[in-house]
C-alpha cells in the first residue's frame, strides 16, 4: 500500500468516525423523546435485568456527563448518566440494557471482555507513550525507540479490535433482554436497535482508524530504515 492511499484511507476513517458520532447523538436525541410503554426508567430496567440474572451484587451508580454510561468489571458497578438513569424512554432503556449486557458478559466470563480488561493498562500506556517514543526514535535516529513506540501502539490496536466483539455482543444481549422481558414493544424495538447500531459504528470507526495509524507508523519506520 503506497503512502498516498494510506492517507486517503485514514481520511476516510476519520470521516466515518465523525459520521458515527453525529449518528449516535442524533439518534439518542430522537429516541430520548419517545417514551417507553412500560413507563420504567433506564435505571429501573437495569436493576431488574441484573436481579433477574442473579447479579444483585452489581451496584448501579450515577455518573456525571452525557452518554458516559459504562460498566466497571473491577468494581462490579454499572454507572449510568443522568439521562439514562432517569430517562423513561426508548434511548435510555437501550443504553441501560447495553451496559447491563457487559455485566452479564463479566458474570459469564466472556473471553473477549476478559481479554479487553487484561489489556486496559497496556493500552493506556500505549495511547500516551507510543507517539512520543516513536517520534523521539526518529529524531535521534534510535531505532529501538521507534520499534518500542510501534509495539506500544500495536497493543492499543489490539485493545481496540477486542472491543468490537465485546460491544456488539453487549448490544445483541441488550436487544434480546428488552424484547424477551417485554420492556419494549415491537414498535419500540427498532428505535433501541437504531441507537445501539449507531454506537457500534463508532467502535468500528475507531478500530479502522487504529489499524490504519499502525500501518502508517510501520510505513514511516520502513522509509527511515
Amino acid at each position: 500500500m503506497n503512502e498516498g492511499t494510506l492517507y486517503l484511507l485514514i481520511l476516510g476513517a476519520l470521516a466515518l468516525s465523525l459520521l458515527a458520532q453525529v449518528l449516535v447523538n442524533s439518534r439518542f436525541e430522537r429516541y430520548r423523546k419517545v417514551p417507553d410503554a412500560s413507563g420504567l426508567t433506564g435505571g429501573e430496567v437495569a436493576r431488574r435485568l441484573l436481579d433477574d440474572a442473579g447479579l444483585r451484587n452489581v451496584r448501579i451508580e450515577r455518573v456525571s456527563g452525557r452518554l458516559t454510561d459504562h460498566y466497571d468489571p473491577q468494581a462490579k458497578v454499572l454507572r449510568l448518566s443522568p439521562e439514562t438513569m432517569d430517562g423513561a424512554n426508548v434511548a435510555a432503556l437501550g443504553v441501560a440494557a447495553h451496559e447491563t449486557g457487559h455485566a452479564l458478559q463479566d458474570a459469564d466470563a466472556y473471553a473477549p471482555l476478559q481479554l479487553r480488561t487484561a489489556c486496559v493498562r497496556t493500552a493506556g500506556i500505549g495511547s500516551q507513550a507510543a507517539w512520543p517514543l516513536f517520534l523521539a526514535g526518529l529524531i535521534f535516529n534510535f531505532r529501538p525507540l521507534v520499534l518500542i513506540g510501534i509495539a506500544l501502539y500495536a497493543a492499543m490496536v489490539v485493545f481496540t479490535l477486542v472491543t468490537l466483539p465485546v460491544e456488539l455482543n453487549a448490544s445483541h444481549r441488550a436487544l434480546t433482554l428488552l424484547e424477551n422481558g417485554g420492556y419494549l414493544t415491537s414498535d419500540e424495538m427498532p428505535g433501541a436497535r437504531s441507537v445501539l447500531s449507531a454506537a457500534a459504528l463508532t467502535y468500528v470507526a475507531s478500530a479502522l482508524m487504529a489499524v490504519l495509524q499502525l500501518l502508517r507508523l510501520i510505513a514511516i519506520a520502513g522509509n527511515r530504515a
